[in-house]
């Protein structure tokens, strides 16, 4: 009776809620209406722009892009990795997105009717591209949905279909972003602006790699798919990802510094001429004040590392510098401290994690302040405060002249090239036809940069500390590249689920840090060798995340009860 009188209350608010949301979704009579908008390109555009404002969330490397993972710790344990997340009563899945959208699709013919393609085939474009990019948020959080290709009504009968299969969601999406290549401008725009065809083309490798290992790596769990064919994805994924590579206008950033070039480009406070960022939002403090806002006020204040730290995990994927992991190559000198650590290692460990000799500020008389000072402080007070020691310094420019006012105007990077180089080397090795070429086409470009050797197919030396020892060696490799090379951008997260890895990467695990001599002041545990382990009290047997529920989040009660035909994800039915 309890459950019932739940579900009613929920039913009843709910209506109530829609009845407002209906009201305040209504578009102005006199601004937007069927009547009087959609009328020529412009107004395509007008409509379109909405868009760009909300759809890009910037994941800043140096406020915890990653903490959802095993590759950044903080103050806080994350619900997801401990499994102690509750079924949501309320709130939306997303179809919002889908109904604006959907609301371009029935109206925009009445341009065509009047118009060439050429006059707002852009804006056309962009909305398939936010069609597949509010779809493919569904499927990473929500798994399979309704596919709904036009604007629903209050008595609409889709409003109570079923679920469409993950296959076919997928594959639409895609097919949606064949669209959007096909309509979207090639220019370049300095990366701001407008959305061109090389962003689709980044997007649907991401995507089509992000289906494609689910598909493969989750088979036979309660997440596998009817019917799976993962090889159609990687293919795609390294279609799409080949043909930017090749055409596009974009390339790695490089001076030929292979000791800064890596820390440059994140570091740097206008990207509008960068050969490599792709899409990027500029903030100004006149008009703004939010996400880039507390970034940046943290900067000002030069508060570091405030709860944000590596993990140990991280700091050991990175090889030293004879492309060798630390566990076999004789360059490696140990954990003992810090500075043993940094030295012979792969030029992105330093440039990522603070150096004791590296330059933390340069007054604005040209005096220089250096790590070591801040390592010196690390846990005498909440803002030195870092659980596992290492302190990210990624996007973090050390220079005074940036930090002269309390709201910096710090750009928010949202798209690089260097994704669809990893994209690509990977969907190859999944498909099982990778070469030399396409090493060389991807991964070695990255190495390049920083000065590493080159990943050679035929002379991989077996590390016994891979985190995936049941797969290739080649696999392990692309997987770790992927994870250096991206760490703290906010991707380790969907690496994690599209690899069906948390049962080896997070399941009984505890983040540890580097040795706790180091630290002066030393509130947390140590373990048995001497290394931070910060949640070794609250987490005594490891993160609890749950292996066959917590790939995904449940689906709202309020949802459920709207439309009986869904069904509950995996793991979450019958929990209140």
């Amino acid at each position: 009776m309890k459950r019932i009188n739940i579900y009613i209350s929920l039913l009843v608010a709910f209506l109530l809620l829609s009845c407002n949301e209906d009201f305040l979704n209504r578009y102005p009579q006199d601004a937007i209406s069927d009547v009087n908008f959609f009328q020529s390109p412009q107004d395509l555009k007008s409509y379109m722009n909405s868009f760009y404002s909300t759809a890009f969330f910037v994941k800043y490397p140096n406020h915890g892009g990653d903490f959802n993972s095993d590759n950044q710790v903080g103050g806080n344990i994350d619900t997801r990795m401990q499994g102690t997340r509750v079924v949501s009563t309320s709130g939306s899945i997303g179809f919002g997105w889908i109904r604006r959208v959907n609301y371009f699709f029935d109206h925009y013919k009445k341009v065509e009717e009047k118009y060439p393609l050429k006059d707002y085939q852009q804006y056309l474009g962009e909305a398939y591209f936010f069609r597949a990019m509010s779809y493919y948020n569904m499927l990473q959080t929500y798994g399979d949905m309704q596919w709904v290709t036009h604007e629903l009504k209050t008595d609409s009968p889709e409003l109570y279909n079923s679920r469409d299969s993950r296959d076919l969601v997928a594959t639409n999406i895609i097919l949606a972003l064949d669209s959007a290549v096909m309509y979207l401008t090639p220019e370049k725009t300095k990366g701001q602006g407008r959305i061109n065809k090389w962003i689709a083309l980044l997007i649907q490798s991401r995507v089509a790699l992000f289906e494609g290992t689910w598909q493969k790596y989750h088979a036979g769990t309660p997440f596998g798919v009817t019917g799976s064919n993962p090889n159609k994805y990687f293919q795609k994924a390294a279609e799409s990802a080949l043909n930017l590579i090749k055409d596009g206008p974009y390339n790695l950033y490089s001076t030929g510094n292979p000791l800064n070039d890596y820390r440059e480009l994140f570091a740097m406070q206008d990207w509008s001429n960068s050969p490599e960022v792709m899409f990027w939002r500029e903030y100004n403090n006149d008009l703004s004040r939010g996400e880039s806002a507390f970034t940046n006020d943290r900067n000002h204040r030069m508060e570091f590392p405030n709860n944000n730290s590596i993990t140990k995990q991280l700091a050991d994927s990175y090889l030293c510098n004879d492309g060798l992991p630390i566990s076999v190559s004789p360059l490696f000198e140990g954990h003992e401290t810090l500075i043993d650590e940094m030295k012979n290692r792969d030029p992105r460990f330093f440039q990522n994690i603070a150096p004791h000799d590296g330059i933390q500020k340069i007054n604005k008389d040209g005096t220089k302040v250096y790590w070591s000072a801040v390592y010196n402080k690390l846990n005498t007070d909440a803002y030195h405060n870092s659980p596992a020691g290492y302190i990210n310094i990624k996007g973090y420019n050390p220079d005074m002249n940036f930090h002269v006012q309390q709201y910096e105007e710090s750009p928010g990077l949202i798209y690089r090239y260097a994704e669809a180089l990893l994209n690509y080397a990977e969907a190859k090795a999944e498909s099982g036809s990778i070469t030399q070429a396409d090493l060389d086409l991807s991964i070695n470009k990255l190495r390049k940069r920083v000065g590493m050797p080159d990943l050679k197919l035929d002379n991989i030396v077996t590390d016994p500390n891979w985190d995936f020892p049941t797969l290739s060696p080649i696999i392990n490799e692309i997987r770790r590249e992927r994870r250096v090379e991206l760490a703290c951008e906010g991707y380790r997260w969907d690496d994690i689920a599209r690899w069906a890895a948390a049962d080896e990467l997070i399941v009984g695990k505890r983040p540890k840090g580097f040795k706790a001599s180091q630290v002066a002041k030393n509130p947390y545990p140590v373990d048995a060798e001497g290394f931070l382990d910060p949640f070794q009290k609250a987490l005594p047997s490891g993160y609890g995340f749950i292996l066959g529920r917590d790939y995904l989040n449940s689906i709202p009660i309020s949802e459920l009860v709207l439309n009986p035909n869904l069904i509950q994800n995996p793991g979450w039915e019958g929990i209140d």
